[in-house]
């Protein structure tokens, strides 16, 4: 009998996930939910509540704050396709979270670029100094 590392709430999220992206991109019609990518789906064990982590694309505040809002709103919709689509007893109620995790990876990245670029002008403008072991015998 082979292990199972791959636990079942698992595979549920990951096909909560494919289902909810398909149902966003194609059956919203809601203009408040534009270029939405689910990141990340968290079920609970008994299946009765899922996390729905999404991003926005090139959005502001108040374009995420709608976009949850649209998304809130198109939960039942969402739920009942789901249901549909997906054969389990219960299906969870859906509570959506904007993931900020890719917005802070992009931002340190930059900061990474800034101090690169910064280091780089620093030891180029800096004049090269005399290594003090190359006195060839002069003193």
């Amino acid at each position: 009998m082979a292990t199972r590392n791959y636990k079942r709430t698992d595979r549920v999220a990951d096909q909560i996930q494919r289902e909810l992206a398909q149902l966003i991109a194609h059956q919203v019609k809601d203009p408040r939910v534009g270029m939405v990518t689910i990141t990340g789906v968290d079920v609970t064990r008994e299946f009765d509540h899922a996390k729905i982590f999404f991003t926005v694309m090139d959005a502001d505040q108040a374009a995420i704050k709608e976009t949850l809002t649209g998304l809130s709103k198109a939960a039942g919709f969402l739920r009942r396709e789901l249901g549909r689509a997906i054969r389990l007893r219960t299906i969870p109620q859906l509570h959506f979270h904007y993931d900020s995790t890719i917005e802070q990876g992009v931002h340190l990245a930059n900061l990474i670029e800034q101090a690169v670029k910064s280091d780089k002008r620093l030891s180029d403008s800096e004049e090269p100094v005399a290594n003090p072991d190359d006195t060839d015998g002069k003193l």
